[in-house]
């Protein structure tokens, strides 16, 4: 197993960088990839920078360039349901492209030449990383996030989700336009801007992977509001202690919690 961590922020992925053991840095294709033992596994860990080609280019590079069996995808992203709270976390099941639309050539969201519109993550891993979540959130969370920041963020009981994630080349700060994406999108938990992007470049190379996220915002007009505040003093710490846990985990062998089969 090889391991390709993607996230599309430097904050989101400078403490797993940090706790790499071993460490070697290869600059390509203007992106910095780390490759060295993180938490016992084998791994390469890259920022995509933002946006669907970035992410797509990224995940082909780590796949052809980098030899990845494997690829999890960490970041943030903006509440796509009323019940989905910043500080949550989103495990996706599945993911699409919001703004892809070819029709009348094709349907509405449907990638064209796949058949598909929705592309289903890997069951094993998605497992995996949910049931890290849950046990971040059980045993990590008050530890390691600040008595300020929860309080500024309003982190009471943070849930981790499974579902649809949706993304766009769109930062969605616009009530409206996320009425117009959930009447289109039925389930719709969080909208982001790489995820389904990087679904399809697993799709097509026969990749398992897994996408989590961390809900930074509810995806309104208050969505930039301390975004990268939030990113550097929440998300990050999510992402490491979540991804250590998944490391570790699969490293020692992976036996399905029955949290984790009915997330």
């Amino acid at each position: 197993m090889r391991l390709g961590i993607i996230s599309a922020l430097h904050e989101e992925q400078q403490g797993l960088v940090e706790a790499m053991q071993g460490a070697s840095r290869l600059i390509h294709g203007m992106r910095d990839y780390t490759q060295g033992r993180l938490f016992g596994i084998d791994a390469v860990c890259v920022l995509s920078r933002i946006g669907k080609v970035a992410a797509a280019t990224t995940a082909t590079m780590l796949v052809e360039k980098f030899g990845v069996t494997h690829i999890l995808f960490t970041g943030v992203a903006g509440a796509g349901d009323a019940r989905v709270a910043v500080g949550d976390i989103v495990v996706a099941d599945s993911l699409v492209q919001y703004d892809m639309d070819a029709s009348p050539l094709f349907p509405k969201f449907e990638v064209p030449l796949t058949g598909l519109s929705h592309f289903p993550s890997d069951v094993h891993i998605s497992n995996v990383v949910a049931d890290a979540a849950h046990q971040f959130l059980a045993h990590d969370f008050e530890e390691s996030i600040d008595d300020k920041e929860r309080a500024v963020f309003r982190l009471e009981r943070p849930r981790v989700h499974r579902g649809l994630i949706g993304s766009g080349d769109r930062f969605v700060s616009c009530g409206v336009h996320m009425s117009q994406l959930n009447e289109s999108l039925s389930g719709l938990l969080a909208v982001e801007m790489e995820g389904a992007a990087v679904a399809q470049v697993c799709f097509e190379l026969g990749v398992p992977f897994a996408v989590i996220r961390t809900i930074s915002d509810n995806a309104n007009e208050d969505a930039a509001t301390d975004f990268m505040r939030f990113v550097k003093s929440v998300a990050a710490r999510y992402a490491f202690h979540i991804v250590r846990r998944y490391c570790q985990t699969t490293y020692g062998g992976y036996q399905p919690s029955m949290e984790s089969a009915g997330a």
